[in-house]
């Protein structure tokens, strides 16, 4: 319904919640298809699902970019593994 509206932002917080592995999927699909036309930006704590989601990904604490580039890159920073992995 909002993709008829041709948005220029389309902002998904967690949509894979609740879901199935293979909604899930389905989903990281149908985003990836959607970011071919228009600009989204997805807000989510499974890892699994960014992965394959395969963009580029933002982490953020309180406002602040904590670290930007490909998952793995951002799962190795030190400050991205103290403040969210408490390692």
């Amino acid at each position: 319904m909002l993709l008829a509206q041709d948005p220029k932002l389309l902002l998904v917080d967690e949509p894979v919640a609740g879901m199935t592995d293979s909604e899930t999927e389905e989903t990281a699909k149908l985003l990836r298809k959607i970011a071919e036309k228009h600009s989204v930006v997805v807000v989510e704590h499974d890892m699994s699902f960014v992965r394959a989601l395969g963009t580029r990904v933002t982490c953020l604490a309180e406002g602040t970019v904590l670290a930007e580039g490909t998952l793995d890159q951002v799962s190795q920073n030190p400050v991205v593994i103290e403040r969210y992995l408490g390692r």
